[in-house]
């Protein structure tokens, strides 16, 4: 029996999760938008899980898009890897989010109990900054400072940023835009998986 290379696994993880962690968030866009009650309920359950999936599957497309840039030496290095942890810290400020909605809305039996339920946990000293309010905007800043950093580098096209900031604006405009924000992602995204994904395959040192 063999096994699978664990840089084989990782560099088809980092390519999946190109195309799977916009999708997810597109998901959970579109299903939230089918419960105008916004739970609880099973869509409230479901569409959270997706957004916990495809947030969760944003933290290889960090470390990839990191792997890109990494040629680079220098400030560029120390940018992209700052760049990297932002992303990192706002994709675990996002999770808790989606975890805290998913308990809440499980535990509570209408949409007044979950009001309540969300006023006490977020009335906990630093929960406001570390899960809603601050924190989570690293996720977005990091990611449109490391697609930026290499169409400036030249290693990606230009427009791509320019619908990685498209998609942030949109999303932060309200969240009924959540879709149209995630198709934004989708696009810009996509094809780079590739190209990460043969960064990544270029780290893996060969067996003899």
């Amino acid at each position: 029996m063999t096994t699978r290379p664990r840089g084989t696994s990782r560099t088809a993880l980092t390519r999946t999760a190109f195309i799977a962690a916009p999708l997810c968030m597109l998901a959970y866009g579109a299903i939230r938008l089918s419960d105008p009650e916004h739970g609880p309920g099973p869509a409230w359950t479901i569409s959270h899980i997706a957004m916990i999936a495809g947030v969760l599957l944003f933290a290889p497309v960090f470390l990839g898009l990191l792997r890109m840039s990494e040629p680079t030496a220098g400030a560029a290095r120390l940018s992209a890897r700052a760049a990297t942890l932002f992303g990192l810290l706002g994709t675990a400020a996002v999770t808790a989010q989606g975890v805290i909605d998913v308990v809440v809305g499980l535990q509570a039996d209408d949409r007044a109990g979950m009001n309540r339920l969300f006023e006490e946990i977020q009335s906990h000293p630093g929960v406001q900054p570390a899960v809603y309010t601050v924190v989570p905007i690293l996720f977005y800043v990091g990611l449109l400072w490391l697609v930026t950093q290499l169409a400036v580098q030249r290693r990606i096209s230009v427009w791509r940023p320019v619908l990685v900031l498209l998609g942030t604006a949109t999303m932060a405009a309200g969240l009924d835009l959540l879709p149209l924000g995630a198709l934004f992602f989708c696009v810009a995204l996509f094809p780079l998986g590739r190209d990460a994904a043969t960064a990544d395959a270029a780290r893996v040192p060969r067996s003899a």
